[in-house]
């Protein structure tokens, strides 16, 4: 009695609805009591990718307390007498679902698209491309808002050989070339080997060898990047807890 009148007297249902594996999911959306329970899931899963036949519907109230299952498709949302406030939880059944394995929700597990150097020089249109016409076009002015001996005064403490730490991320290696690097614009920079596969390189930049590391080891940076001293290669294995 209690579900009829409330299916002919409040025709909608504030609800708010939460998921088994979308942890940050958590939305406020309004059903019809009339909607059938299969019409309920349609339109769930239309927002958070958990099929119709993998979906199973839980009840709570407002004070977190589970009321039941909404097991029977064919019934009324009223039938169950939900309330503005109450909770709408998902229970995704699907082992394989696209909610599962946090792929929805974690950006770090998603492959980034990535591309060489070769295959981004190849590219037209690039702002890349835009820099160097802008700069053949008029080198005399880009070439004097940096001097040639831009940051020199930084390496003077820096030599091939020393250990160092580049920011941003701390990145350790190993100092490989020090001076100037027309292909990659005026002032000095410096060539590291890190001790990780963390570079863009082996050396060669732009068709020019600078140094010889191994593939995706080498960077060049700025020397304000750098810091020289007692730097040793982390151990892999290290804990930062005993």
């Amino acid at each position: 009695m209690a579900s009829r009148l409330q299916i002919e007297g409040d025709a909608s249902v504030l609800l708010r609805v939460t998921h088994s594996n979308l942890k940050s999911f958590a939305a406020d959306i309004r059903f019809s009591l009339q909607m059938s329970v299969e019409a309920v899931k349609d339109k769930l899963w239309k927002k958070c990718g958990t099929s119709v036949n993998s979906m199973r519907l839980e009840l709570y109230d407002d004070c977190k307390n589970k009321l039941c299952d909404l097991s029977d498709d064919s019934r009324p949302l009223g039938f169950y007498s939900p309330l503005d406030g109450f909770r709408l939880h998902i229970i995704d059944l699907d082992p394989s679902s696209v909610t599962s394995g946090g792929w929805l929700e974690d950006t770090s597990l998603v492959e980034k698209y990535s591309i060489s150097e070769d295959e981004y020089n190849k590219r037209s249109g690039t702002f890349r491309k835009f820099k160097e016409q802008m700069a053949s076009q008029n080198p005399s002015e880009f070439r004097n808002k940096m001097s040639d001996d831009y940051m020199g005064d930084l390496c003077s403490n820096i030599k091939v050989g020393d250990r160092c730490e580049v920011d941003p991320g701390e990145k350790r290696g190993v100092v490989k070339y020090v001076g100037r690097a027309e292909a990659l614009g005026p002032g000095f920079w410096i060539g590291v080997q890190y001790d990780e596969p963390l570079g863009k390189h082996d050396g060669i930049v732009k068709g020019t060898r600078y140094f010889q590391c191994p593939p995706l080891c080498g960077a060049m940076v700025r020397p304000d990047k750098v810091k020289v001293g007692d730097y040793p290669e982390r151990d892999p294995f290290e804990e930062d807890e005993i």
